[in-house]
């Protein structure tokens, strides 16, 4: 790495290349250019630089009588080819694809129009992009807590608020690893400035998709929901495919169908493949969720049951089954975010503390915390203590493992779901690291057969108490108390 593929880095970050691309245009030498407004969508036809027509629509509604018009370039299902003009960030890595951008300067028909339009702009500076990594978390104020809607704001949402304090929480900790400084949050809070490369690629990496894309995700699994009509089938068939959208960040585009050269994560780079990778450090794959890296992890066969449920839901109606299938994604989601955390908190104590190490410890533990503290501030402050940024830090895996364990029931996973940190070379668990028990893994809670014993016990004292209170009134009646003070002992 280097101070400058850091900056290419972020300029593909903020600016994206890949997603909802379009040009903005300046209609030129017109006295009139529009003679009246246009809606998001409507269609439009240009000429890239070759002269090949390049069918597009309006990406923003404009108005009328604006010089200025976003012309949204057609996308593909060919994964390869998607989209035929790639620039916003991309500009000078190399990745960039101008082909079928349009030509700097030309003329624009527009549907609804007679006449063509005269156009300009520099391909270089004003093809942008409409969806970023970036965008997911600055724009998620307005899709989830000041939104409208039955679901607004998103309860998922609102402790990562509330916990950070801010609603773009995970652009800030990107921002401020990439400009080695310090956050500045409600809680949570991670200094930057003394990470090298390593520290700072670590936070970087892990946050776009653990921070940003995974909210995003829940976002539109949330979003689906929003609109279910259960008195109106036909309605419903758009949110079933807006479900799929929350599927697609989830399971991002390069996953593929098999795992490669042992690669039990496969090519993927979002949170399926990460879930898969988890099972493989703590033996939670296959359907079972006893098995080692051979197969899907547990987590994504739960999962997939749920979005294959929930989506039918959505399409016939059935909307409160489907946001309980929201629900228990969400809960799900959570579980390969903890295993990040365990797995590196073990690895700084026992195995090697460094920088590497810390930051994704540190950055794994960041997108779980508001989970753990909207159910325990206490045990939150633990993981975060033992985990958070900072040469000082002093990290005990034994208290992250505890703290975690102590809310798994509320969190709506078990110790099972979340396994053991595995030792292929002992073919055995790492020591201290084994899986809890379920039935111990709320130590604040009592279980069921301590609070039969404590009432059996409370009810024999009881019915030892009342036998002993009825046999001394007896005595007492018949004139020969058990109990008589000295004097008349002596007497008699």
């Amino acid at each position: 790495e280097t101070e400058n593929s850091f900056r290419v880095a972020m300029d593909v970050y903020l600016y994206g290349g890949n997603s909802r691309s379009y040009a903005l245009l300046t209609i030129i030498n017109d006295e009139q250019p529009l003679e009246k407004s246009l809606s998001r969508g409507t269609k439009m036809v240009g000429l890239d630089a070759q002269g090949i027509q390049v069918e597009g629509q309006a990406f923003q509604p404009v108005n009328m009588g604006n010089t200025t018009i976003s012309f949204q370039y057609p996308t593909t299902s060919i994964q390869s080819s998607h989209l035929t003009c790639k620039v916003g960030g991309l500009v000078g890595t190399g990745a960039e694809n101008m082909k079928g951008c349009l030509a700097p300067n030309g003329t624009l028909r527009i549907e609804g129009f007679s006449r063509l339009f005269n156009y300009s702009y520099d391909p270089y500076t004003d093809n942008m992009n409409g969806r970023t990594i970036a965008s997911m978390s600055i724009e998620a104020d307005a899709r989830m807590r000041t939104c409208r809607g039955a679901a607004c704001p998103n309860e998922d949402f609102i402790k990562f608020y509330n916990y950070y304090g801010v609603s773009d929480y995970g652009h800030q900790w990107i921002t401020a690893a990439f400009e080695k400084r310090s956050t500045v949050f409600k809680n949570g809070n991670a200094d930057f400035s003394s990470y090298g490369y390593q520290g700072q690629r670590e936070a970087i990496k892990k946050a776009t998709v653990y921070m940003n894309v995974w909210m995003y995700a829940i976002y539109e699994f949330e979003d689906a929901l929003n609109d279910c009509n259960s008195r109106c089938l036909q309605c419903n068939d758009n949110l079933a495919h807006a479900w799929d959208e929350g599927v697609a960040y989830y399971t991002g585009s390069l996953e593929g169908t098999t795992t490669t050269n042992n690669n039990y994560g496969g090519n993927g780079k979002m949170i399926h493949a990460l879930a898969d990778r988890m099972c493989g450090n703590f033996k939670t794959c296959g359907v079972s969720g006893d098995e080692l890296a051979t197969t899907t992890s547990k987590v994504n066969y739960d999962l997939l049951s749920q979005f294959v449920s929930g989506r039918q839901n959505l399409f016939v109606g059935n909307c409160v089954t489907a946001r309980a299938n929201r629900e228990r994604i969400a809960q799900l989601m959570a579980i390969p975010l903890v295993q990040g955390t365990l797995r590196h908190a073990y690895i700084v104590e026992h195995l090697y503390a460094n920088e590497k190490s810390k930051a994704e410890a540190a950055t794994f533990a960041a997108t779980v915390l508001p989970i753990v503290h909207a159910l325990s501030p206490i045990d939150a402050q633990i993981i975060h203590d033992n985990t958070k940024v900072g040469s000082n830090t002093i990290t005990n895996f034994q208290k992250v493992k505890e703290a975690f364990e102590r809310n798994y029931k509320q969190m709506g996973i078990t110790c099972k779901d979340v396994g053991g940190l595995w030792n292929v070379g002992t073919n055995d668990y790492y020591k201290g690291a084994a899986p809890c028990s379920d039935e111990n893994s709320s130590p604040r809670e009592l279980s069921k057969a301590v609070m039969v014993a404590i009432i059996v016990c409370v009810c024999g004292i009881a019915l030892i108490a009342i036998g002993g209170a009825i046999f001394l009134y007896f005595r007492e009646r018949a004139g020969t108390p058990v109990f008589t003070p000295a004097a008349v002992r002596a007497i008699s």
